[in-house]
């Protein structure tokens, strides 16, 4: 009896390794010849870098932060409870004030698309700078026309006319007044859950319930979203389209100037669209006088892996095309491609853009384009997203929290429940995760209507180490909850 007190005594005693975790000791009893006690697997660690960043020698986290609380917007969110200082970026991982690495499983809301800080990236960038960092469209530049050629020949059909801007929010704006020019007509659709900028017009446009001052949509019906998970149909689009054609032939006269999709929902929690829908879609609106537009801003450029863009993999050719985000690979620049014919619309008045297309940014996203091919990125993201959306399914079998694992290449989104069957959503369990991927290294996307969606879409240079990783560490923390 004595030597059995000694030997619980040792077990129940709190061991200095943090792996080590005592969970129940039997109650003393003559019976009783042992006690219970389990280890803790150790956390998962990032893969291995050869990367040092440089010491940092400016202000730290707690100095910025209050001066960004007294000199910016108050409105201005940042993510983590504890705010992240970062100060230096190399390809697919970012590292803090303290140097400590990160992966970036978010890409900077998908403007990454080469990786952080890439070497031919930065090489046209620096270039360019020193020769002419800006000039406008009013002067000629070989840059600006360059790099609107090497866009051209990636768009299909006769997509050839290149409109260059600043933004998504821009793009947006632009191909909407395209739209209403061309056709003559003011009606714009866009599906509900939708994103597709931030700017006074482009707000109208978004259908995410995010926005709660309000402004005018100005002509703008938002339709049912083809959610296949969530949507009330399923992934029956032809009961989706149905609402479209409903709206034209009842709620206008029949006409319409456009309709704007997102070939996949970024921001509304990285939703896919009823597989035919927009197919159909596209005759209905063309039908009644109207052009298609598709919002690239975060789909494009070889993310989805088995198209350079995402509007391929449902057999359409848009009217017109909005580009931004990866384009430029952190650079602020955004597109609109069109066909000559609609083109010509703009010429009704002059167009000008003070810092759209300058050199600067026409030699890095060319450069952008260059890498995308000679690094083959559209094959690792088909390649690696395969790897990761099979690994993260998997995942799904052992934890019930994870309702539904969608996507494409390294375009992926999984939604947490807290009833599968119900599919309701995992609010705080999603923001207790997300803090807790940030304590092991990851950085994350949370997006949705409901912000119980990890939305997964790194610089694509992502490597099947990275995924592997990231699901590890998604497996550890669940297990925990």
């Amino acid at each position: 009896m004595a030597l059995y007190t000694q030997i619980l005594r040792i077990i129940t005693h709190k061991p200095k390794s943090k792996y080590f975790s005592y969970i129940s000791v039997p109650p003393f009893s003559t019976t009783n010849t042992a006690a219970t006690c389990v280890y803790d697997p150790p956390p998962p660690q990032l893969p291995p870098f050869d990367y040092s960043p440089k010491p940092y020698k400016g202000p730290m986290v707690d100095e910025i932060l209050s001066k960004r609380n007294k000199f910016l917007g108050s409105t201005l969110f940042h993510y983590y409870e504890k705010p992240l200082n970062l100060v230096e970026g190399k390809m697919q991982y970012l590292f803090d004030e303290n140097g400590r690495r990160y992966l970036d499983a978010f890409g900077g809301i998908v403007t990454v698309s080469c990786g952080h800080c890439h070497p031919e990236v930065l090489k046209a960038i620096i270039q360019q700078s020193k020769l002419l960092q800006h000039t406008n469209t009013i002067y000629l530049h070989h840059a600006v026309a360059d790099y609107a050629e090497a866009l051209a020949a990636k768009m299909p059909a006769n997509l050839k006319s290149v409109f260059f801007v600043n933004s998504g929010s821009e793009a947006c704006e632009l191909a909407t007044l395209m739209a209403r020019l061309y056709t003559g007509n003011l009606q714009m659709i866009s599906m509900r859950n939708s994103f597709h900028g931030a700017s006074s017009s482009t707000v109208g446009l978004t259908a995410l319930g995010m926005w709660k001052f309000p402004i005018p949509q100005g002509d703008v019906h938002h339709v049912m979203n083809p959610d296949p998970y969530r949507g009330v149909f399923g992934s029956d689009a032809s009961k989706y389209v149905k609402d479209v054609q409903d709206y034209i032939d009842y709620g206008t006269s029949g006409t319409v100037a456009g309709f704007i999709a997102e070939s996949f929902q970024g921001f509304g929690g990285a939703t896919e669209v009823a597989p035919g829908y927009l197919k159909m879609v596209y005759d209905i609106v063309r039908n009644a006088g109207g052009v298609c537009i598709a919002d690239e801003v975060q789909t494009g450029f070889g993310r989805p892996g088995t198209h350079f863009w995402g509007f391929e993999s449902h057999g359409v050719i848009p009217d017109i095309i909005t580009l931004a985000k990866g384009i430029g690979n952190g650079l602020p620049l955004g597109a609109v491609v069109t066909t000559p014919e609609i083109a010509k619309v703009m010429s009704q008045h002059v167009q000008f853009n003070t810092f759209a297309g300058n050199p600067v940014c026409s030699a890095g996203a060319h450069a952008v384009l260059r890498v995308i091919h000679q690094e083959k990125l559209q094959q690792n993201c088909a390649k690696v997203g395969s790897h990761l959306i099979s690994r993260l399914k998997h995942l799904q079998q052992k934890h019930d929290i994870i309702g539904n694992v969608r996507g494409s290449g390294l375009m992926i989104g999984v939604e947490l429940v807290t009833d599968r069957q119900a599919k309701t959503p995992a609010k705080q369990e999603t923001l207790h995760l997300f803090e807790n991927l940030r304590e092991l290294g990851i950085l994350i996307g949370r997006g949705g209507i409901h912000a119980n969606v990890f939305r997964i879409k790194p610089p694509m240079c992502f490597t099947k180490d990275d995924a592997d990783f990231l699901v590890d560490a998604m497996d550890y923390v669940m297990s925990k909850v």
